[in-house]
């Protein structure tokens, strides 16, 4: 009669959990020791209690501490090598989205440009065709309003320099009044002198030419 299959779960008796341990842990020692022995590797076993008690084997046992280094960089090498290849596929993923992104753009705009029509159905020449009569009143409607913005601009100009103008012609007037209201200077004979406070005539200066 054949043993029976045995189910692993955890023994509840701690006697019976603890002798298991023993043994088992003995076995998976050994194991590795012969391991490291038959095929020439090297083999690091670490096992804690429940208790918290260390047992271990290394296959040279001077050199734990240089195992485990070297584990933790393989596995940190292998960590970076998995990243890379995850940033790898994704940056190939988004290439690709952007592009078909691309040429649906480039193939769009020589449709809208009325080239590389022939592929396309009737449904789709129509809705191209009320693509491009919506695209052209866009276009008038933009033109007409920049217009009517330009023509607003040119309206304000014209008002502020008519403005300007006005000012400018008022001030001159007021200028004009106000020297004809000033009284009339004598005009000075330019051959009289001021000798004294008396002007004098140079017909009666010796030498006046």
């Amino acid at each position: 009669m054949g043993r029976g299959k045995v189910v692993l779960k955890r023994i509840e008796n701690k006697i019976n959990r603890q002798v298991t341990f023993s043994k088992r842990r003995g076995g998976l020692l050994k194991k590795a020791h012969e391991l490291s022995v038959l095929c020439d590797v090297e083999v690091a076993a670490i096992v804690f209690s429940s208790s918290g008690r260390l047992f271990e084997f290394c296959s040279t046992p001077s050199s734990m501490l240089k195992m485990i280094a070297r584990y933790r960089s393989l596995k940190n090498d292998e960590s970076k090598a998995t990243t890379s290849a995850n940033e790898t596929q994704n940056n190939y993923q988004e290439y690709l989205k952007l592009k078909a992104g691309v040429e649906y753009l480039e193939h769009s705009r020589n449709n809208l440009l009325g080239e590389d029509l022939q592929p396309l159905s009737i449904n789709e020449l129509e809705q191209l065709e009320n693509q491009v009569e919506m695209s052209v009143k866009q276009i008038r409607s933009t033109k007409m309003q920049v217009m009517i913005d330009q023509q607003c601009d040119l309206n304000c100009k014209e008002q502020i320099l008519q403005d300007a103008n006005r000012n400018l012609r008022k001030k001159a007037q007021e200028a004009l009044i106000t020297v004809e209201a000033e009284p009339s200077q004598p005009a000075i004979n330019d051959r009289t002198l001021q000798i004294g406070g008396s002007p004098v005539s140079n017909a009666f200066i010796p030498g006046w030419i």
